[in-house]
């Protein structure tokens, strides 16, 4: 039996307690101590698992077409698939129905580029509880709600259109919802960053009607690829705000055409425009670009040398020894951060995004971000560099749905 003195003691102990309990917050069940602190590391994971990401070129439907994997699973290469992109949190990976300019020489760029988004289409109906099509704002806001990764289209090289507006619209239909103008040469549309060849000086005829149609069915247009002449004209003649779907700053790379000036970058801004920076190490860093050209020249002069074809297997082992003999060029994910920096700095946190390029630029992805279950690597450099967490979904996703948002209600008007 508990006599008066010990009962006293003890309701003098409970008071203590909870007058301590009250002092330091209330604690129930459910809160967490004010004293603790979640890591930038932490958070960073956090933010890429309840923040829509969205990524406007990964081209692994060409990757396939080279070489067929199943992509529901992990697989031995390239640098997406079902299991990474989980882990990584990316939402919306834009699939970058891809066109080689050969194509255009051919004549099958339009049945090729049916080919890939055919190959697309079938990723929904083979795993329907891991993928989905998009062909709008809504449609990836609304996978994102159901836990399935949204797969909406660009169309990187615009030859598929073959002069016919009419197929503009048969794509459109298909689910291409952004045009890259050209590739790496001119093509019927513009001027190419790549080809020194300026058949139009900009865009062609054919090309300045189709920049009006693209605005009246609601595709984004996309300057990544096109000459500086081409990116005015352009500017010049859309209604809508337009993108850069895998484009980094002129600033890190002096002269080279392929990435974007300040100038450039300021004016897309007043369009309303975003650019998405791509990580390929060439377009992060001059002293890489320069290597990568060099790279270029020396195994041209390797195979002429040897009396060897591009695809011999001593070509490809070559090409993995040099490459690691440079690997220390490489860029790495502050890099990126820095190109994030200085569009920010120059014309504010919503007009820049993330175009990676992954399964695009082969081995030259950055340290830190070398494919897409390394987002939250990105998410934690730019948290440590003060941005605060309303900033970084503009980077993920809130930035590029914001124009591809506009460029629909331009349409519908």
């Amino acid at each position: 039996m508990i006599n008066d003195g010990t009962r006293t003691a003890l309701l003098f102990l409970f008071l203590s307690l909870s007058s301590s309990a009250c002092t330091s917050g209330g604690m129930t069940g459910e809160e967490t101590p004010n004293d603790t602190v979640v890591g930038p590391e932490i958070r960073a994971k956090q933010i890429a698992r309840d923040s829509l990401i969205v990524d406007t070129h990964i081209d692994i439907p060409y990757r396939l077409s080279e070489k067929m994997e199943d992509i529901s699973l992990s697989t031995d290469g390239g640098d997406f698939d079902y299991p990474r992109a989980l882990e990584g949190g990316l939402n919306a990976p834009f699939m970058a129905i891809y066109i080689p300019a050969r194509h255009q020489a051919i004549g099958d760029a339009k049945e090729f580029a049916d080919e890939m988004i055919d190959m697309v289409e079938g990723f929904q109906e083979k795993w329907p509880d891991k993928f989905i099509l998009a062909r709008s704002v809504s449609g990836v806001r609304d996978a994102f709600e159901k836990g399935l990764i949204a797969l909406p289209m660009g169309m990187e090289n615009g030859a598929p259109i073959e002069g016919r507006l009419e197929n503009l619209e048969h794509f459109f239909n298909r689910g291409i919802r952004y045009i890259t103008l050209t590739h790496s040469e001119v093509n019927h549309i513009c001027d190419s960053s790549y080809d020194s060849k300026r058949k139009w000086n900009g865009l062609s005829p054919f090309g300045r009607k189709l920049i009006s149609e693209m605005n009246r069915l609601g595709i984004m247009i996309d300057i990544s690829h096109v000459s500086d002449a081409t990116f005015d004209q352009v500017l010049e003649l859309s209604d809508a705000p337009v993108i850069a779907s895998h484009s980094s700053c002129r600033a890190f790379t002096p002269g080279w055409e392929r990435n974007m000036s300040d100038s450039m970058i300021r004016r897309l801004a007043g369009n309303g425009g975003v650019i998405q920076i791509a990580f390929g190490s060439s377009f992060l860093k001059e002293e890489y670009r320069k290597y990568y050209y060099a790279r270029a020249r020396e195994k041209e002069a390797f195979l002429k040398q040897n009396t060897l074809e591009d695809n011999h297997p001593s070509a490809a082992k070559w090409l993995e020894d040099y490459n690691r003999e440079l690997s220390f060029l490489l860029a790495d994910v502050t890099d990126v951060a820095d190109h994030i920096d200085h569009v920010r700095d120059l014309v504010g946190i919503s007009h820049v995004g993330l175009g990676s390029d992954f399964d695009g630029v082969g081995a030259t992805t950055p340290k830190g971000l070398k494919d897409v279950s390394q987002y939250p690597n990105l998410i934690q450099e730019l948290l440590e560099r003060g941005y605060s967490e309303v900033d970084v979904e503009k980077v993920l996703s809130g930035n590029l749905l914001r124009v591809w948002s506009e460029v629909e209600e331009s349409a519908a008007q």
